[in-house]
């Protein structure tokens, strides 16, 4: 009985664990993998393979980690930051996209195309040149050619080695920090921690507010950083207002019955967001750039209708939205941003770079 009980009532730790035991049984994979990546990236480092130059400034933005650290915002930043002075480029592989190439983006193409994030850009920021090319050199070379560009910011580029970048910032979230992980599949890194080495600047993201002295000297320890390196600490903020189909205030959303989808990497911090202004969240939880299909839409807005309360509504992230918004006429969105304690630091160290 004592045993059924604790079956009962722990199920879903029993899930985590098999999990988690599973992984670790897949260690000796983890060892092969991360000798495969340290060789690729000892070959760079020497030159026996080559990394092309460009003679404009490369901001490659990315992580070790599998998804979910912020970079989305992070690259939104740096453009509201640079583009009414220079002239910006961004360039992404287009993530699940189903064309392939090089794709300059325009008013007509939507995410199957060229990918979420950067239709996400593109439709953002009409100031600024948006592709996509998984031949990231192809791509850099391509925008060139096409416009006069004095910037590129390299979307998720961490790993892309085939460019040379003149700056390279990699995030890393408060909560799970990638010296304390592993390398896939055991853990969740797509190369060793010491690759962090190539990192000019470092970003925490997804901190607390008021994060104490002590604790930020704390997670520059945990993360080893060079005397060269630079180190600052994000924070997430999120628009007073939905926007999409409804255009709520914050201050009132608490009044309505929320319908959450979500198909990102890590949609906690929002849904943390949301139940501590006392929210009633239905969350519909989906995979990082999940591609729905038309049943699965038919059970969203099934569960939406059966919402009896006179204010409801359904929310999704800025990134899923434009996944679906010509999917389901009903549905908005929450804007998210990230700030810096150190704003103005942060500002002027990439202005350096070019």
């Amino acid at each position: 009985m004592y045993f059924r009980a604790i079956i009962a009532l722990s199920g879903f730790s029993f899930k985590i664990y098999f999990v988690s035991l599973f992984r670790f049984l897949l260690f000796p994979l983890t060892l092969l993998y991360d000798f495969v990546t340290r060789i690729r990236n000892y070959f760079y480092d020497v030159g026996f393979f080559k990394s092309k130059s460009f003679d404009i400034p490369v901001i490659a933005v990315g992580n070790l980690s599998v998804g979910g650290t912020g970079k989305t915002p992070q690259i939104e930043y740096l453009i509201k930051l640079l583009q009414n002075d220079t002239k910006v480029a961004v360039l992404s592989r287009g993530y699940k996209r189903k064309t392939s190439g090089f794709v300059l983006i325009n008013d007509a193409h939507t995410s199957q195309d060229v990918g979420d994030e950067p239709l996400q850009f593109f439709k953002k920021f009409p100031k600024i040149c948006v592709a996509v090319d998984e031949n990231r050199v192809n791509g850099i070379q391509e925008l060139q050619k096409k416009h006069p560009l004095d910037l590129v910011l390299l979307d998720d580029a961490f790993q892309h080695r085939k460019v040379k970048a003149s700056c390279y910032i990699l995030l890393t979230k408060f909560d799970d920090l990638y010296s304390d992980d592993f390398v896939l599949p055991t853990g969740n890194l797509r190369e060793s921690r010491r690759s962090a080495k190539r990192a000019h600047i470092i970003i925490v993201t997804k901190c607390p507010i008021g994060l104490s002295l002590a604790k930020k000297q704390d997670i520059k320890r945990k993360l080893k950083v060079t005397s060269k390196q630079h180190v600052f600490f994000s924070t997430i903020s999120y628009h007073n207002k939905t926007s999409g189909n409804q255009n709520i205030p914050l201050k009132t959303l608490s009044d309505y019955e929320i319908v959450l989808l979500t198909g990102i990497a890590n949609p906690t911090p929002l849904v943390s967001f949301l139940k501590a202004k006392d929210n009633k969240v239905h969350h519909l939880k989906y995979s990082d750039h999940h591609q729905f299909t038309a049943k699965e839409i038919d059970v969203i807005t099934a569960k939406y209708s059966s919402i009896t309360s006179e204010k409801k509504i359904l929310l999704t992230t800025e990134k899923d939205y434009m996944r679906l918004s010509d999917k389901i006429s009903s549905l908005s969105y929450l804007k998210m941003s990230t700030n810096f304690e150190e704003n103005d630091h942060f500002d002027t160290l990439i202005r350096s770079f070019f």
